[in-house]
């Protein structure tokens, strides 16, 4: 059964260990980059939720969910304030192609529908251009483009 648990001392060393193919580095930042992030959130007044991906005990993927923006945040796109965004989705090489990622995407939503932070009219992501996989998926969630970018990603975004 997939789920998703707190990244935590227990687990981290797991999930500092998965990887994306190397065709897709340039899709998403490596998970040690994403914990960091999470942490300079988190005592810079915001709000991460960084999760591993589980099957079981197999670690298989990293989620990161934010909330709003916080003082380290540059040139935020307008959509980010007062709203939630599934920060990070990756799932490792190995376990590519079997559901993890449509499960992952589902469980986050569900996290979000709790409103930890508070309530929010949408959940919003981003992505690379030329990644197909991942705005097919968005898409078949009710994700849909915006017109706004965050850098040089599209951002799409879904009503709760």
């Amino acid at each position: 059964m997939v789920q998703l648990r707190k990244v935590d001392a227990g687990n981290v060393w797991e999930i500092l260990a998965l990887h994306v193919a190397d065709a897709q580095k340039h899709f998403v930042a490596p998970n040690d980059r994403s914990i960091i992030e999470a942490y300079l959130a988190l005592t810079s007044g915001g709000h991460a939720f960084p999760f591993g991906i589980y099957d079981g005990d197999t670690p298989v993927g990293f989620l990161m969910i934010g909330y709003d923006v916080d003082d380290t945040w540059q040139d935020a796109p307008a959509i980010a304030y007062g709203t939630y965004n599934i920060w990070r989705l990756m799932i490792d090489s190995s376990y590519q192609h079997r559901g993890y990622g449509r499960q992952a995407l589902q469980l986050a939503l569900d996290f979000i529908r709790t409103y930890p932070c508070g309530t929010s009219s949408c959940v919003w992501l981003s992505y690379e251009p030329e990644n197909a996989h991942a705005r097919a998926l968005y898409h078949s969630f009710g994700f849909r483009e915006t017109g706004e970018k965050d850098g040089d990603e599209i951002i799409a975004a879904m009503a709760l």
